[in-house]
């Protein structure tokens, strides 16, 4: 007895021939409409039939004059018998669909291809196409060709034409279909400007809502760049250290006249909410920085700006504390592994940006809902602990003050505090250099 899951495939093998049976049907009534409404070709003289690959035949009365006049593969089967009034038989077997290839037949038969195509979907072109090229039914190509070149393609379905086009080397004919998916070879150079003239778009963009929008769809084009390891375009650190030096001085800029607001004319709300939008656009090409492995040199440039840090101690918090996310940003990737720069430079950063930080932090973590703030604290953590004994020490001890005064508005790094009372206290590498110069008193950060 077969078993359940064997009867159930078998019911679905047998309703799937019915269904193409009945099709079948459909195109042998529409061909024997076509000879009638041709008249003039007489009675049939070819008898075609198509055999499939499990033996389902298909037989059909069909004209050689048709057969010959539009498909060379045909006109070469049926030229060496020309007698008049003399029936052929032509059988073609082992067909991949049988279906498909009836209704090539078909089109054979029928005077606008074009409108007759009008209504099917990409695959069944393709499969009527292949058909066409196979037994050399130009006619047919070209139609199929120019359905393909009209319609709109699903991202699944230009895969699988661009494939199918490929295999069936149809020459110069198939150019105008691929137009819509190649390009002309281009240069790192001419891609770098491409890259440069929409990013920059985006970080200039007047519509915040367009801005985001944007800023969401080419992180995720430029993460799925990364993704593939034969693609050859990828933006380049040029262009996005470019777009950093840029954001740069117009946060600057930004500053600058913030603290010299009294003497501007500008207002101070669309002043701010300037300094808020060029902090977010430089987030933002840092999370690209970070994402493709470019970020060891943004640490030090982001150390280096002392100037922008003084400044950015001289505006109200509410309109400053999007930078010091960019801090953090930082923080995070290098205690993550994903930036990787110098003892030297890692603690430059936390000198220049820290005390802003933590001044910031109240507000990062109630004004900013996209704000983590476990991850920033564990950034932090971690990056602390990179450094060397007497480094550790002098932030952590002054973090320490500035919690118990502050609380909740301060980063809680207790889990770095913990690490490194242990390995000053308990652990003691006595060949660590600096071990000997440990003490318990707050200090200034040691240079």
């Amino acid at each position: 007895m077969m078993s359940e899951e064997a009867l159930r495939g078998s019911k679905t093998i047998e309703e799937s021939r019915k269904k193409t049976q009945r099709r079948v049907a459909k195109f042998l009534t529409e061909l024997k409409a076509y000879s009638f409404k041709n008249g003039g070709l007489g009675l049939s003289d070819v008898k075609l039939t198509v055999v499939s690959r499990d033996g389902y035949r298909v037989a059909m009365d069909v004209h050689r004059r048709v057969l010959s006049e539009k498909s060379r593969f045909f006109a070469e089967k049926l030229s060496q018998r020309r007698e008049k009034g003399v029936s052929h038989t032509v059988e073609i077997s082992e067909c991949d669909d049988v279906e498909v290839y009836v209704e090539t037949v078909v089109l054979m038969y029928c005077d606008d291809l074009k409108k007759r195509l009008i209504g099917e979907n990409v695959t069944k072109v393709l499969a009527l196409l292949k058909v066409s090229a196979a037994i050399m039914f130009d006619a047919g190509i070209s139609s199929c060709l120019e359905y393909l070149e009209a319609v709109p393609w699903s991202e699944d379905e230009e895969e699988i034409v661009v494939s199918h086009l490929s295999q069936l080397e149809l020459d110069g004919t198939m150019t105008e279909v691929l137009q819509r998916v190649s390009s002309e070879p281009s240069t790192s150079a001419r891609s770098d400007g491409i890259l440069l003239n929409l990013l920059s778009g985006v970080l200039q963009a007047k519509d915040d809502k367009a801005r985001r929008e944007m800023k969401t769809l080419f992180s995720r084009l430029l993460r799925e760049d990364s993704f593939d390891d034969d693609n050859r375009f990828d933006v380049s650190k040029d262009t996005l250290y470019h777009l950093c030096h840029r954001c740069l001085s117009s946060l600057f800029l930004c500053l600058s006249e913030a603290t010299a607001i009294d003497g501007s004319r500008r207002d101070r709300g669309v002043l701010m909410a300037e300094i808020a939008r060029e902090a977010d656009n430089l987030q933002w090409i840092v999370d690209i920085l970070i994402e493709k492995r470019m970020a060891n040199d943004f640490v030090k440039l982001w150390a280096d700006q002392r100037e922008l840090a003084e400044l950015h101690s001289k505006i109200p918090t509410m309109y400053r504390y999007e930078i010091s996310r960019i801090t953090a940003q930082l923080c995070i990737a290098i205690g993550r592994g994903n930036i990787l720069v110098g003892k030297e430079s890692r603690f430059s950063l936390l000198a220049t940006w820290l005390e802003a930080l933590y001044d910031d932090f109240g507000w990062m973590r109630s004004a900013s809902k996209s704000v983590d703030k476990k991850l920033v604290e564990d950034g932090l953590s971690h990056t602390i602990l990179t450094l060397s004994m007497r480094q550790q020490q002098a932030i952590l001890l002054k973090w320490f003050d500035r919690f118990l005064n502050k609380g909740d508005d301060c980063p809680n790094i207790q889990r770095a505090f913990e690490v490194w009372w242990r390995r000053a206290f308990i652990r003691q590498y006595t060949d660590a250099e600096d071990s000997s110069q440990l003490q318990i008193t707050v200090c200034s950060y040691p240079s």
